[in-house]
């Protein structure tokens, strides 16, 4: 074997392997972001979870608004990366939490298993459910602090990862003043996930979101206010 040969052979040989290696490394740092995903989400390959969706502020029980039927198509996608099935029931629905992995969409005015989480496990947060017109119709109130919903302007949403005993499947709760703000919340969740669960590795918590001129971007524009959790955990009146 001359030189040219050698050279050739080596050089072949040498593609192969750092074509194999570098497969590898893709398929290994994959799968490990893909488990992250499945512990972060509760939804391990081959699994079922739950999707709650509540009904249209103002029209009927079975009416859905579009922009929380969006916020469905984006946490179908997160459900489908992680290889889990997606049941959809409505708020009305009596189960219990824990053995599967829970995305329950809509504020306590329009989904009544909203306000039981609220009660059970996010107990200082309070929201208006008044009917009449007001400032005060429809705030969010936790730490101390209010925030009221200006139409067009600012509306804001709770988005929160709920647990209870160790290895129970989490509940991810999408607390907004509007339908808008389900879906900036579902977006900011797909978009962010890997950070969260980077900050708070496996631990429940509870964020308080701004959407900044929702009549003219939508849910497009997101800001976290703050982070509530401990504040949402305490009783109201306690905290009072």
């Amino acid at each position: 074997m001359n030189d040219d040969v050698r050279n050739i052979v080596l050089g072949v040989v040498a593609t192969a392997v750092s074509g194999g290696f570098g497969w590898f490394t893709r398929t290994y740092l994959w799968r490990r972001a893909l488990r992250r995903k499945q512990a972060f989400f509760g939804l391990p390959t081959g699994s079922d979870c739950l999707f709650v969706v509540n009904r249209q502020m103002g029209g009927t029980e079975s009416s859905l608004h579009r922009n929380d039927a969006f916020a469905l198509l984006e946490i179908s996608a997160l459900i489908k990366d992680c290889g889990a099935t997606v049941q959809i029931v409505t708020h009305e629905a009596r189960q219990g939490f824990g053995e599967r992995a829970e995305f329950c969409v809509g504020g306590p005015a329009s989904n009544s298993r909203t306000v039981a989480h609220l009660h059970s496990m996010l107990p200082g947060v309070r929201v208006d459910l008044s009917t009449e017109a007001g400032p005060d119709r429809g705030s969010i109130r936790v730490g101390g602090e209010t925030y009221r919903w200006e139409p067009d302007l600012t509306e804001y949403v709770l988005l929160a990862r709920l647990t209870t005993d160790q290895g129970a499947r989490p509940v991810f709760l999408l607390s907004g003043q509007t339908a808008n703000s389900n879906q900036a919340a579902a977006r900011y969740l797909a978009r962010h996930h890997e950070k969260l669960a980077h900050s708070y590795r496996g631990a429940g918590f509870c964020l308080l979101l701004k959407v900044v001129n929702s009549g003219a971007y939508g849910p497009d524009v997101t800001e976290l206010v703050a982070d509530v959790t401990a504040a949402s955990r305490t009783p109201a009146a306690a905290a009072a």
